[in-house]
């Protein structure tokens, strides 16, 4: 078992969403994605959550592990959850995930199980 936890300022990624549109999310969401997360505090989440998830698995954001590698869904109760293509990809058995956001701020918090 492995644990990942990133931080970021929402205002930042709020101001490259708005340097760059479309093309921003595009970096490090998935067409799904952009979809399902919409809310500005939302789509930092996503991004500390991605960042989280790189750490738990020891690679970072890099060669071995992009942001699009890793896919995020919500359940029916709006949890998020690491999609079956991501644990396939990386060989996990399972992995879970924990976004919050409050001022100004969201955090992700990310424990992996390796197979």
């Amino acid at each position: 078992m492995m644990i990942g936890i990133d931080l970021i300022e929402i205002k930042r990624i709020e101001n490259f969403i708005n340097k760059f549109g479309e093309k921003a999310l595009k970096k490090f969401m998935s067409e799904e994605e952009i979809k399902i997360f919409t809310k500005i505090e939302s789509i930092a989440g996503i991004w500390a959550a991605k960042e989280a998830f790189s750490k738990a698995i020891g690679t970072g954001i890099g060669e071995n592990c992009s942001f699009l590698d890793i896919q995020i869904k919500k359940n029916n109760k709006n949890k998020p959850f690491f999609s079956a293509f991501t644990l396939k990809k990386f060989n996990l058995e399972n992995a879970d995930l924990s976004i919050t956001h409050d001022g100004g701020f969201a955090i992700a918090a990310v424990i992996v199980i390796k197979k």
